[in-house]
């Protein structure tokens, strides 16, 4: 049999077991469920560092002890978040109005997943999908296959142990195009969640299917100039190297005011960031752009700064964390002004918070909008005049803002699907999690009676007063008075 057609029948087989899965977990109570959840992510929690190291591994991207908090923080603090959420039975009452709500479950959840967080990706996504009662099936990277594998070979087992249905989390070992089409397009599909690359997330919106997706991120980190700028500089940093730039809420730009550019430079070098200069642009460009898209090229994504210095024939520090590129234009003719997925940074200079503003909303629709934006201030005015005007539905103050658009140092719900809204072309702004996979059903009364213009008027039962409502004793004296009428006539 061709691959391409072994991946079609794999995904119909996944797909017809996880329906049936799907059926009789269904019918799960709240503890069941829970308990379940807490399994799988204890389970996850355990195997953290295993699961990033066959991930960096396999992939050949982002770094091991990074990898090892990603997975950590999707295994504790997405499971510790979602546990309290009611997703069985009457979740909602407003006796007031009259209406119950209970959760539904969707049915099967097709998974897409990236090259670039593979594991903590796929823990996040079993997690969310079988609170809220769902199968999930899992189409992978072709090149992150294994990793994945092995992150739903653990999960479903903790999950079977404690009672789980056989078939209700599972995995194709044999992904490929025509494969992952038949599995987002199939006929028990009831969601998918995408997560990846531009393509592969239009694939899903055109399937036919509700499809959640998330957008490309290129934040903009504005440091305004009453920043805390130590504090700032090293969070955009960190920010920046985390996992190597592969997550998507990644700082991809630094916009700094003028009033603070020589403090700004003096801390970025104190955190090892080297200033690229202008004779070396050109090599770093070419090193980084895939001659044949234009966009960034597969084999700088998730490297080391050093090791991308190295391939442009750049001698920095060995001890470099990021690489930074003067910027002061936006767009197809400023290569790094676009989402870079590897710590290297644009660096813009800015006169006034308004045209840091103006520079960050260029950035974000380039490549971004509706994602995310950090800001570094102490101007509550200056923070909710972006809160306010950008074009992203993340808004971060004085933080990192590779981790806390996904809930890891903010109070954003955890989550490794970040919705762009409707300007970044999804159906949400949210960030996924449980509530977004089950359907409401909803129960309401008569609040208010309605009569048809040409109907006489009737009034319920249950509005009649005690008087009008005739009982038995004064119907029985009502037939009595009746009858003795009536034999009285006779007798005359």
């Amino acid at each position: 049999m061709d691959r391409d057609i072994e991946s079609i029948q794999q995904a119909r087989d996944l797909m017809n077991k996880a329906r049936a899965a799907a059926d009789a977990f269904a019918r799960a109570d709240q503890p069941t469920v829970d308990r379940i959840v807490d399994a799988m992510g204890r389970a996850a929690e355990t195997a953290a560092a295993d699961l990033a190291r066959v991930a960096v591994d396999e992939t050949g991207m982002g770094r091991y002890e990074d990898k090892i908090v990603k997975n950590t923080f999707n295994a504790v603090q997405v499971r510790e978040y979602i546990l309290p959420l009611k997703t069985c039975g009457i979740i909602r009452e407003d006796k007031q109005r009259k209406v119950k709500e209970l959760a539904v479950p969707m049915g099967v959840v097709a998974a897409l997943l990236p090259m670039t967080n593979p594991t903590s990706t796929a823990i996040y996504k079993i997690l969310i999908a079988v609170k809220a009662r769902n199968a999930i099936v899992f189409s992978p990277h072709p090149r992150a296959t294994r990793c994945v594998l092995e992150t739903v070979r653990i999960l479903a087992e903790a999950a079977r142990a404690t009672g789980a249905p056989e078939d209700l989390v599972a995995c194709m070992s044999i992904p490929t195009m025509e494969g992952t089409t038949e599995l987002i397009r199939h006929r028990h599909t009831a969601v998918i969640l995408a997560t990846g690359g531009y393509a592969m997330v239009r694939a899903a919106y055109s399937s036919g299917r509700p499809a959640y997706g998330v957008g490309p991120g290129n934040v903009p980190a504005i440091v305004e100039r009453t920043a805390d700028v130590p504090k700032a500089v090293a969070d955009v940093v960190t920010g920046k190297c985390f996992d190597y730039g592969l997550l998507c809420s990644a700082e991809n730009s630094l916009i700094c005011d003028r009033p603070v550019d020589p403090q700004v430079r003096s801390e970025l070098e104190r955190q090892r960031a080297v200033l690229v200069k202008p004779t070396q642009r050109g090599r770093l460009q070419r090193t980084m752009q895939d001659p044949k898209t234009g966009g960034i090229s597969s084999d700088v994504v998730g490297q080391p700064a050093v090791e991308i210095a190295r391939r442009a024939g750049i001698d920095v520090p060995d001890k470099t964390r990021v690489l930074l590129v003067e910027c002061r234009g936006v767009g197809k003719d400023e290569f790094f002004s676009r989402e870079k997925l590897s710590p290297v940074l644009a660096y813009y200079v800015e006169d006034g918070w308004e045209k840091c503003c103006e520079r960050s909303i260029e950035l974000l629709e380039f490549g971004g909008i509706g994602h995310s934006l950090v800001i570094h201030s102490n101007d509550e005015h200056v923070i909710h005049r972006f809160f306010e005007e950008k074009p992203a539905f993340r808004i971060l103050v004085n933080t990192v803002a590779a981790v806390g658009a996904v809930g890891y140092t903010t109070g954003l719900a955890p989550a490794m699907t970040l919705g762009p809204g409707t300007w970044g072309g999804s159906s949400t702004s949210d960030n996924i999690t449980p509530l977004h996979l089950v359907n409401i059903k909803r129960l309401a009364y008569e609040l208010r009676p309605y009569v048809g213009i040409d109907a006489p008027a009737v009034t319920p039962s249950s509005e009649r007063g005690v008087a009008e409502m005739p009982l038995a004793e004064d119907i029985a004296r009502i037939v009595d008075s009746f009858m003795e009428e009536r034999r009285a006539r006779s007798r005359s």
